[in-house]
């Protein structure tokens, strides 16, 4: 059951839970919280696979953002349906309503939680289990995540948020590329942020947290329509930055938040600003795309594809910081900052619940060294590396 690569074998949760035939879910009746991207090593989806354990019972299924077949693009709210596969009620947990309530869990002996995530605070998943623990904490019912790779290892980059800015792309202080686990993220939030839920997480096997993606042979299932490749994890981190803008983060091509630009930059310029940085592992090249759908769709857009050239050095955040300085610069009225609503955020600027703060937005705008910014978030970031420390399950 395992996925392969040389001499690399990496076991997902659900792998294990599978191969010890869903004993611990044995005489339960349980939900399952689960995407397109829920899928074991031979692609078979997680609903399929639990709906035919021995002596256990799938009786609801949950879908967060994009829906379970991931099918439906960003910010759009989730209807409920029923799954044509196992015939289920799926509950929508992204719309007006992004947590269960407690009829919802009525009759469920246990919730397991298999999502991919991506290793950024933005992304939304994660926060979907989040908002589910304590509800399930007050209906009794255990929580069973089943962990799955970071594609982008365990490298922690980025600023820690000010509790203030906290929003659906960031209910709990997280760096912005946190390093950790879904499972690991779990158990963190659920005994530093106190959400009172009796969690059992099933860990992996054979993943290190030196590993990116391509380590681990596990295949990738793009887990959001704008997510296709393990590339584009690898500089979201940064491109989710652009959402706070008007800037085309390249939704509608078949390249998101590689490709960034809009109609009123040089293509030419806007590559040469930024490679004259010298951002680690990365190179801008100057391109020209036309979105067929969302920001700028239609209209000839200049701009870079950001092309990463050394991933152990690469930092997706300060990258698409720069990114975001010199569109400001360069496209000088033209640029703007993208106004609320945004993630059910109706007040701040998406900018600075993107970023968690709005002094980051702030320091672009009096044109400070990203430098500085970084030296400035070392501080909180090292007394949050500490907190973690403990609940880190994997070397």
């Amino acid at each position: 059951m395992s996925a392969t690569i040389g001499n690399v074998s990496v076991e997902t949760g659900l792998d294990v839970l599978v191969r010890r035939r869903g004993s611990l879910l044995r005489g339960r009746r349980f939900g399952l919280v689960a995407h397109q991207a829920s899928v074991d090593s031979r692609h078979e989806h997680a609903a399929t696979l639990l709906a035919d354990l021995p002596r256990a019972r799938l009786v609801r299924l949950f879908a967060p953002e994009h829906g379970l077949w991931g099918a439906a693009q960003d910010h759009a709210p989730i209807a409920g349906t029923r799954d044509p596969v196992t015939g289920l009620p799926v509950v929508s947990l992204y719309g007006e309503r992004r947590a269960p309530t407690l009829s919802m869990l009525r009759g469920l002996d246990a919730l397991v939680v298999d999502l991919q995530d991506v290793g950024s605070r933005y992304y939304t998943f994660v926060w979907t289990m989040a908002l589910a623990m304590p509800v399930c904490a007050r209906a009794g019912v255990p929580v069973i995540v089943l962990d799955r790779p970071n594609p982008l290892g365990g490298t922690v980059e980025g600023n820690v948020p000010d509790p203030a800015f906290a929003s659906f792309v960031g209910l709990y202080p997280l760096p912005t590329r946190h390093g950790m686990t879904i499972g690991e993220l779990a158990a963190y939030l659920n005994a530093e942020h106190r959400l009172g839920c009796d969690l059992t997480v099933i860990a992996m096997r054979g993943w290190r947290r030196s590993m990116l993606w391509e380590d681990t042979g596990v295949p990738w299932v793009a887990p959001s329509p704008n997510m296709p490749t393990p590339d584009t994890a690898r500089v979201y981190p940064g491109g989710c930055l652009y959402e706070g803008t008007n800037l085309s983060e390249g939704r509608g091509t078949t390249r998101p938040f590689e490709w960034v630009g809009a109609p009123y930059l040089d293509a030419h310029a806007f590559a040469d600003d930024l490679n004259r940085r010298r951002l680690p592992g990365v190179h801008f090249r100057p391109a020209r795309f036309v979105p067929t759908f969302h920001k700028w769709a239609g209209r000839l857009c200049g701009g870079v594809q950001i092309h990463v050239t050394h991933a152990a050095s690469f930092k997706p955040f300060i990258t698409g910081l720069a990114v975001v300085a010199s569109a400001r610069r360069l496209g000088r009225r033209a640029f703007r900052w993208r106004r609320p609503p945004y993630e059910f955020e109706h007040r701040k600027l998406p900018f600075d619940i993107l970023c968690g703060t709005d002094t980051v937005r702030r320091a672009i705008e009096r044109g400070e060294p990203l430098a500085t910014l970084e030296r400035r978030w070392q501080p909180a970031r090292a007394r949050w590396l500490a907190r973690r420390a403990r609940w880190l399950a994997y070397r």
